[in-house]
């Protein structure tokens, strides 16, 4: 059985108007990946994931550069507790 993780993370540098959470929930999609994703007030992405570690790992790879019009300046990631409480992956406008 392959371990199911849920990571918490923050993306920082030019990551709001370049497709950023767009392209995260394609990859996301692609990978069998739950959760969302979203824009934050001080400029940074914000996402939950829950899935596979190993295509989350590939997640979050891409991310440390992201989209093309990207420049990540930094990616805080949070182990958090599998709660499996996601069945899609979703873009929040809040």
């Amino acid at each position: 059985m392959t371990e199911k993780v849920r990571f918490h993370i923050f993306i920082s540098g030019r990551v709001q108007g370049v497709f950023f959470r767009e392209n995260t929930k394609t990859k996301a999609e692609k990978l069998g990946i739950v959760g969302w994703v979203r824009n934050l007030a001080d400029g940074r992405v914000e996402a939950i994931l829950e899935g596979e570690k190993e295509k989350i790992d590939e997640l979050i790879d891409w991310a440390k550069q992201g989209p093309t019009f990207a420049k990540v300046d930094n990616l805080e990631i949070l182990t958090e507790e599998y709660q499996g409480e996601f069945q899609n992956f979703e873009v929040k406008y809040s």
